[in-house]
Order: structure tokens, then sequence, then C-alpha cells
């Protein structure tokens, strides 16, 4: 008898008695899991090596997500135009919301595309794994792939919105300059965000069923704490007259930290109050969130990764 033949004998008559555990048997042969999860290195390794399929994943779901409507393509900019529109109106001429805020159009519409794009990709990389059930228990890849196709996917999607937030900043007479060279630095810092949030919303959307549903009540209360259609300093500070460390803890919001970065880069023409660099709490907490939330949405994620898919 061959020594696997001889290994599944002996489970089947251990598992039987129950005198010898099945995973003692596993490593007296030298067996072991089908679908086991390999060291954290070797499992970076094994994404770098499926990149092209990430990749190709990504922009079929972008061809093909809006096929069947009129518009297209031209959706993924016209949400956040729209919503854009309704918080100008609602927000900036009925709550006065634009008061002491110059270019208030440019300032509005920056928040909306910045904020967007964490919005969209947490909110999809929730899905990844649930929506994917069928792919994940016929294929053995490094599970990781998905939210990170997602992520490139909202990516892509933003290379057309940051062409139209652009130009409508230029239309609001704020002229480029030298700091807009930064704009892929802050975009850099924030996707590298935007990954390990969507990691971890995806180990998570993976077990509890409810997330889906508390999402948009999560995003929405983060939309409002991140100063998206108003200044955090005016309405905190200067408006309720609270503390100045509640302003600094709301700035602290990663959401916000690339959102006021962002501002700090495009508008720069009208109020004396923006500069071209930004404050450096701002910029040190894009850093921060950005390195933290990368490593730690990898590890977190690849820790349940022999777990995906079954149930």
């Amino acid at each position: 008898m061959s020594q696997p033949e001889s290994a599944v004998a002996d489970a089947q008559a251990g598992g039987r008695s129950g005198q010898e555990p099945l995973a003692k048997l596993a490593k007296r042969y030298g067996l072991r899991r089908a679908i086991a999860r390999p060291r954290f290195p070797v499992y970076l390794r094994q994404l770098w090596q499926r990149r092209h399929f990430i990749l190709t994943y990504a922009t079929s779901r972008n061809v093909t997500k809006y096929s069947n409507s009129a518009l297209g393509q031209l959706w993924q900019v016209l949400t956040p135009l729209l919503n854009a529109g309704i918080y100008f109106l609602m927000f900036g001429l009925i709550l006065g919301g634009n008061k002491n805020i110059d270019n208030y159009p440019a300032f509005l519409l920056t928040g909306m595309f910045i904020f967007t794009f964490t919005q969209r990709t947490v909110t999809a990389g929730a899905k990844s794994i649930s929506g994917n059930l069928s792919m994940i228990r016929a294929l053995h890849f490094p599970r990781a792939s998905l939210p990170l196709a997602y992520t490139i996917q909202e990516l892509q999607q933003l290379a057309i919105s940051m062409g139209v937030l652009l130009a409508l900043v230029v239309a609001t007479q704020e002229w480029p300059t030298w700091y807009w060279l930064m704009i892929p630095v802050v975009l850099l810092l924030q996707t590298m965000f935007n990954v390990g949030a969507g990691l971890v919303v995806a180990r998570l959307g993976a077990t509890m069923r409810d997330l889906n549903q508390l999402l948009p009540f999560i995003t929405r209360t983060w939309l409002y704490a991140s100063g998206v259609f108003f200044s955090i300093q005016d309405k905190v500070v200067d408006a309720a007259q609270l503390p100045q460390w509640v302003a600094n803890v709301m700035y602290l919001n990663p959401a916000a930290s690339f959102i006021e970065w962002m501002r700090e880069i495009l508008i720069a023409t009208h109020n004396p109050e923006y500069g071209h660099h930004p404050p450096p709490m701002v910029w040190m907490s894009c850093v921060f969130w950005a390195v933290f939330a990368l490593g730690f949405g990898f590890w977190f994620f690849w820790r349940s990764e022999e777990r995906y898919g079954r149930g």
C-alpha cells in the first residue's frame, strides 16, 4: 500500500476509533490542508503574481457596470455632480453654508469628488467577498485580489472624475499652479488608505451580513463629519464656539484630511486662509492613515484567508 493510501486508511481507522487525532496523522505523513493560509510574505508575492488578473477583472467590471444604461460611463461623473448640486442648494444656499467661504462651488466639488472615491471603495469592498462566493469556491487564488480589484475599479473611475473636477475648478477661476503637481501624491495616499479600508470591510462583510445594511448610515455620518459642504474651522470653532481641539479631531478624520489637503492645493487664489501648503497636522494625518490602513488592512484580511467562502 502506498503512503497516501496508508495515510487515508489510518485516518479512517483513527477517525472511527478516536485513537489518533486527524491533525496528528496529517503531521506524521507530511500532509497539509489543500487551502491553507500561506505566510504573510508569501501571500503578498502571490498577490503580485496575480496583478494582471486583478487589473483585468477591475477593468472588465468598469466596462460592464454601466453597459445597460443609456448614459453609460457618464454616470460615474454625473453622480457626484448631482450630489454636489443638491448639497449646494440645501447647505450652500438655503442653510447658508457658503458664508465665509470664497469660491464655494470649487470648495464643495472638491469635497464631494474626494469623499465619493473613499465612500464607493468602502461600499464596494464590503460586498467583494460575499458577492463573489461562487468564484471563491470554484477557484484558488488570494482572496485579497477581489477587494483590490474593486479599489482599482474605483480608481479608474476617479481618473475620469478628476479630469472633470480640474476643469470645473479652472472654470471657477482657480488657475493651475506648480502645487497641482502634488495632486498625484494626495491621491496615492488616499488610494493606500482605501485599499486598507476596503480589505477591513471585506473581511467584516464576509461574516456580518447586516453590514451592507448599516454602511449607508455609517458613510452618511462620515460625510457629515468630514466637512464636505462646510468649513470645519468656521462652523465648529467660529460659529459653534467649540474648543479648537474639537476641530482638530475632525481634521484628523482620514476623509477630512484628504479633502482638506486637496482643497489646499486646488483653492488658493480667492481665500487668504487657504495657502498652498496644508497645515502639518493635515498632511501628517494623511500619511499616517495611508500607511496604517494599508498595513493593518492586509494583515487583518490575511488572518481569515482560509475561512472566506465557507459556510
